[in-house]
């Protein structure tokens, strides 16, 4: 594998931390958080989370491109909380934030890298 260009190094660190306060956050929101749901369930909500945990820390550009999907369950959950439970707002609001930032670099990150890689959906011949 090809050495990493600083621009993907910094993506790649601004994924990977934006993943990490993602896992923080929805960790501790399932504890705080005004829920008539049992603990063992919303850590059981907290799974699918960390399907895409190696691949993000090895910095392979296909899961940055597929986390996203994992990461818009975890946005569209928060953005909905945020909505009904204003008491909520805080943490509902910067985990949106790290979920967003998270969504973004690793968005960049995977093409960037893939782009150095030379990986790519390939043209079709007419």
């Amino acid at each position: 594998m090809s050495t990493m260009s600083a621009p993907s190094q910094r993506l790649k660190a601004t994924a990977v931390t934006g993943y990490l306060l993602s896992l923080a956050l929805l960790s501790t929101w399932s504890v705080i958080g005004q829920s008539s749901y049992s603990v063992a369930f919303q850590y059981g909500l907290l799974i699918p989370l960390l399907f895409p945990a190696v691949g993000l820390l090895k910095g392979k550009p296909y899961t940055h491109a597929w986390s996203g999907f994992v990461a818009s369950l975890y946005l569209l959950s928060s953005a909905t909380s945020w909505w009904v439970y204003p008491q909520e707002r805080i943490i509902a609001s910067a985990t949106i934030v790290v979920l967003l930032i998270w969504i973004v670099a690793s968005t960049y990150f995977a093409r960037s890298r893939g782009r150095e890689l030379g990986l790519g959906l390939k043209k079709l011949k007419s």
